[in-house]
């Protein structure tokens, strides 16, 4: 079979580096409308590796009808199946393309939240118990989103894909270790003037180990700090839905006001449970060859100079306890033309208008992380 060398390159990286695949690992290769090439590219890679490949073919209108007719005892048996075999992998690689990324818009909220609930036990166990990688696959329908030709849309996504992620180790430990140690955390920019604390939380750093593309230092509101106002200003796209212009207004950690120009759906989902109305992530993001938002999570969250604030479930290991069937990354970007902002902790600012300000960050910046700045 005739394979792509990025193809090769893009699964070297992820058995490799991304979830460091040993001998005799199981590795399940979850592929959602991805060429098979790329798929077979997986499997001789981590057999390279010494590790046993399994794999998943899933195809987005096949998942819409199974949900479209979900009834708790046969979708529950599925379910079961799943997350016995997530049970029996030491990793996990799942690659994401999409046709139609609104394939699921017509699904009834009740059916969707309730194959979220089923299957939340398999996606608590692969992000717990296992170690895993995800990442989009380059298609048409992203091309779209990003408002580029298909081949310059490949040609970035190979970019952005195979970066040197360990070019940003140094920084990001260097985040990581600041936020541990950070109790208050202030946001200002258009719209936003949120105030909450971290204390105690930690902070972990993801350089290319958990999501292809990458770059980001997460952390976790305690639970019942966060108050103010946040407004987003990066569209996205959240069980087949899409939002644009979010705002939500907090007391003491939840969520009492929340708009977009999709209000109710927006509130349908934050209601899904009552955790999906706290928070269970603050993350910072820095990833320079990705600067516009395109409605896809995966590349969004890391936009050079933006930040994101998730309700939802958080992290098991950085957690504030909060538990939900929801964790849906908001975006904000506060570069000069998205109207800038700023980020304070406790008192001192490290990021205005999208740059790290204090000197020990500057490793942070596009131009060192680009190879510009030594």
């Amino acid at each position: 079979m005739l394979i792509d060398p990025r193809f090769h390159e893009l699964a070297a990286g992820l058995t490799g580096f991304s979830i460091d695949l040993k001998k005799n690992e199981r590795v399940l290769i979850d592929a959602f409308d991805v060429p098979d090439e790329m798929v077979v590219a997986l499997v001789r890679a981590a057999r390279r590796l010494g590790a046993h490949p399994f794999v998943n073919i899933h195809r987005a209108r096949i998942s819409r009808e199974l949900i479209s007719g979900v009834e708790e005892s046969s979708y529950g048996a599925h379910a079961a199946v799943e997350k016995q075999r997530m049970e029996m992998m030491d990793a996990y690689i799942a690659l994401r393309g999409s046709d139609n990324i609104f394939e699921s818009s017509d699904l009834e909220a009740e059916q969707v939240k309730l194959a979220s609930r089923l299957m939340k036990p398999v996606l608590n166990h692969r992000v717990n118990k296992t170690k895993w990688v995800v990442l989009r696959w380059p298609t048409s329908a992203m091309a779209q989103q990003a408002a580029m030709s298909t081949e310059a849309f490949e040609d970035f996504y190979f970019r952005v894909c195979t970066l040197d992620y360990k070019r940003m180790i140094p920084g990001m430990k260097v985040l990581a270790d600041l936020m541990k140690k950070t109790d208050r955390v202030h946001i200002k920019g258009p719209g936003t003037d949120l105030q909450f604390s971290i204390k105690g939380i930690g902070a972990k750093e993801c350089g290319g180990e958990r999501n292809i593309p990458d770059g980001e230092v997460f952390s976790c509101p305690v639970k019942t700090s966060v108050n103010g106002v946040i407004q987003y200003n990066a569209p996205t796209v959240y069980l087949g839905s899409s939002f644009d212009h979010i705002r939500l207004v907090f007391k003491n950690g939840k969520i009492v006001e929340a708009t977009s120009n999709n209000t109710k759906r927006l509130n349908e989902i934050l209601d899904s449970d009552a955790g999906a109305r706290y928070i269970g992530e603050f993350a910072i993001g820095f990833n320079p060859h990705i600067k516009e938002p395109m409605r896809d999570i995966l590349f969004d969250e890391k936009i050079a100079g933006s930040f994101h604030f998730t309700p939802g479930q958080a992290y098991a290991d950085i957690s504030n306890g909060n538990n939900s069937q929801v964790h849906w990354d908001m975006v904000c970007i506060q570069r000069p033309e998205y109207g800038g902002g700023e980020i304070w902790f406790d008192g001192k600012l490290i990021r205005k208008d999208g740059m790290f300000v204090p000197k020990s960050l500057d490793k942070l910046n596009p131009d060192y992380l680009l190879g510009k700045k030594r």
